[in-house]
């Protein structure tokens, strides 16, 4: 029998040495980021991984996923898959550091507050929380130092984080007094649950933490608010702790003071300092009103677009701000959206009903049905910047960003199969004209498709998905786009391109939207006659660069920190007069500057002359052009430019200082070529 057994051994091995030493040996194959596979001892940790490709990196990995989990830095590995790891520069590892760090936390909020019950302490975009039910005691302000210090004194004790298996009895068991513990291991399969230790402190957990505590170098309480438990106000109201931490102090401190910084730059602040607008609850929440100047930043931004749509082939075109509740049955907003939506209108004629108007598309999708088009007819592109109507709940609601009532920069493009690559393509050169003529020059593409486990929130046909889907990879590559694909991030309706923009404080938004529909002209039976003279589907491209006005304004509002280009701001200069004697020329000033369409107000207030400087300073007037008796002498303005104090002023003339306005707006507003 040996003889059988070594004779089938030499057999492996002669003649398949690689899969018999990969098999018999317990090697296993791991895929790398850049598509390299190296071979392992199975039980392999993605440290060993780590250290394999060099100390220093080693020295830097702080967490890792394998197969797509999230996963510890010492799990053991037995099959072959793919591996990514992750250091504090990545996404993934600031979570794991982070919510590392909301354990040592808990650990020390028990300590210091005997008897409270623990919830959740996930990581979020910008630190972490707990969420924890502090029973009769209260945390403070006046607490927050001592609990920073004690974190770093755990942190500096290097313990490490450990996670061990817990069957469902035992876990019930160690938390039976704690009710939200237990209704989390209730929902839990036995098997699945597992503790993570650390110190003396452990806690239910189901991983992705950072090797030991001793990186953590800084740590601070943010702040502290209520939260229900599970986000539903039925329940009870639980204490959120938020913090964040570093693995440098030096980053602490930076952080803080960008989010200084973020203060001095908040839209809702600015806009109030600027009067660009207001709300008031006599309106409603939720509802901006905009102010003069607020209103002509506004109307300059949809010139600005609408010049460059109209040589791009657009036409204008105006909807109601309602529509039959039957339009949104049809396009499929009311099933996604209707029950958490503003309540259907009922008129005095029994059974009609009607909505605030949520989208534009289906009012657009009804001007394509008006009448009939042929192929030789397409594209037709109908643009509108249209008012829409969301029900956001209050706790949602924040300055311009989040708002009720928003007006839409909403165009419709609807085009046969074979123009999409093009008109998709033309959408993309108009974003980035937009991005360039206002400074957004740091962004990414994003390109949102479905979820790939539940379809159950999308219409169409797969058929019609894929083929979306496809098409808005290939425009991407094509233009040379900077993109990453996020799945799940799809419209209901369809997939889209996302631009990622990151504004002066670093900060990612999203703004601007392509869209690709295959779905909604079937719904609205959208027809035109091909060359084979056959009724035929058109495809249709949903696209908005601002996103919406308010909230574009708003980022754009917090990037430049008011300080607007120049080609935009409502007032691009103020005359400010030394006395009432120079009142006269002051208007003959503002004349002339009007003549060469340059933007202009007089203060002639009876004010000192550093008062007014002040307050156009406040005002971010890019220009304050002071006028006295040497100016009205010589026919000329001393010029002074917002924030250069202690510069100086020079002394122009009026076509020289017109020279001057339209040389800085040359280097600013881009020119739009199709």
């Amino acid at each position: 029998m040996c003889s059988i057994y070594c004779m089938c051994f030499f057999y492996l091995i002669y003649l398949h040495p690689e899969d018999s030493e990969h098999k018999i040996l317990g090697m296993i194959k791991i895929t790398l980021p850049d598509g390299s596979v190296k071979e392992f001892a199975k039980g392999t940790t993605p440290m060993d991984v780590a250290k394999s490709i060099s100390e220093g990196l080693a020295r830097n990995v702080i967490s890792a996923a394998f197969n797509g989990t999230t996963v510890e830095t010492e799990t053991q590995i037995t099959t072959d898959g793919s591996l990514i790891l992750y250091t504090w520069n990545d996404k993934e590892g600031k979570k794991a550091f982070w919510h590392s760090t909301s354990h040592v936390m808990a650990q020390v909020l028990e300590e210091q507050f005997t008897g409270i019950k623990l919830t959740l302490g996930p990581a979020i975009d910008n630190g972490f929380y707990y969420d924890v039910d502090f029973g009769d005691k209260k945390i403070t302000d006046a607490d927050f130092k001592a609990i920073e210090d004690r974190v770093l004194e755990v942190s500096r004790e290097k313990h490490e984080f450990k996670m061990r298996p817990v069957s469902k009895a035992e876990a019930l068991e160690v938390y039976k007094n704690n009710e939200y513990k237990t209704e989390l291991i209730t929902n839990l399969e036995d098997g699945t649950i597992t503790f993570c230790d650390h110190a003396n402190f452990f806690d239910l957990c189901r991983g992705g933490h950072i090797p030991n505590t001793g990186i953590i170098k800084a740590m601070k309480i943010m702040s502290v608010a209520g939260a229900y438990w599970r986000g539903d106000e039925k329940n009870k109201q639980l204490t959120r702790v938020y913090g964040i931490s570093f693995p440098k102090q030096k980053d602490l401190t930076e952080y803080l003071e960008l989010l200084e910084e973020a203060k001095r730059r908040d839209h809702r602040k600015l806009g109030k300092e600027l009067e660009l607008f207001a709300f008031s609850q006599k309106v409603g929440q939720g509802l901006p009103l905009w102010l003069p100047r607020g209103a002509a930043l506004r109307d300059r931004l949809e010139q600005f677009l609408k010049k460059a749509q109209k040589k791009a082939g657009y036409e204008q075109v105006v909807t109601p701000h309602i529509g039959q509740k039957e339009l949104y049955v049809t396009s499929g907003h009311y099933a996604k959206y209707g029950a958490d939506s503003f309540q259907p209108i009922h008129t005095p004629a029994e059974g009609e009903e009607f909505l605030l108007k949520p989208m534009n598309c289906p009012h657009h999708c009804e001007i394509y049905n008006n009448k009939p088009w042929s192929y030789k007819d397409l594209p037709k592109r109908y643009a509108e910047f249209g008012t829409v109507y969301r029900y956001e709940q209050s706790g949602e609601l924040h300055g311009l960003t989040r708002v009720r009532g928003f007006t839409q920069d909403d165009a419709h493009i609807f085009c046969t199969p074979d123009q999409l690559d093009s008109e998709f393509k033309k959408v993309i050169d108009l974003v980035l004209y937009v991005f360039g003529s206002l400074g957004f020059e740091n962004f990414t593409a994003q390109v949102s498709l479905r979820d790939q486990e539940n379809r159950d929130k999308y219409i169409g046909s797969d058929e019609n998905w894929e083929k979306a889907e496809s098409a808005i990879i290939s425009a991407a590559s094509d233009k040379g786009l900077n993109y990453v694909i996020e799945y799940g991030e799809a419209a209901f309706y369809g997939p889209k391109l996302d631009f990622m923009v990151k504004d002066a404080l670093g900060r990612q938004w999203q703004l601007g939207t392509i869209q690709v529909d295959y779905n909604l002209p079937e719904r609205f039976e959208l027809t035109y006659k091909g060359s084979d003279n056959e009724l035929h589907r058109p495809v249709m491209i949903h696209r908005a660069p601002f996103g919406s006005m308010e909230r574009f304004i708003a980022i754009l509002l917090e990037h430049t920190a008011g300080n607007f280009p120049l080609w935009l701001m409502p007032e691009q200069a103020i005359i400010l007069s030394l006395s009432e004697k120079y009142e006269n020329y002051a208007k003959k000033v503002l004349e002339l500057l009007e003549n060469h369409e340059i933007r202009a107000l007089i203060d002639n207030r009876n004010e000192t002359i550093g008062k007014k400087i002040r307050e156009a300073e406040v005002q971010k007037m890019p220009f304050m052009l002071i006028v006295g008796e040497e100016e009205e002498r010589n026919g000329t303005i001393s010029v002074r430019r917002h924030g250069q104090e202690g510069k100086g002023n020079i002394s122009v003339t009026i076509e020289e200082f017109s020279a001057i306005v339209n040389e800085e707006i040359g280097k600013t507003l881009k020119t739009f070529e199709v």
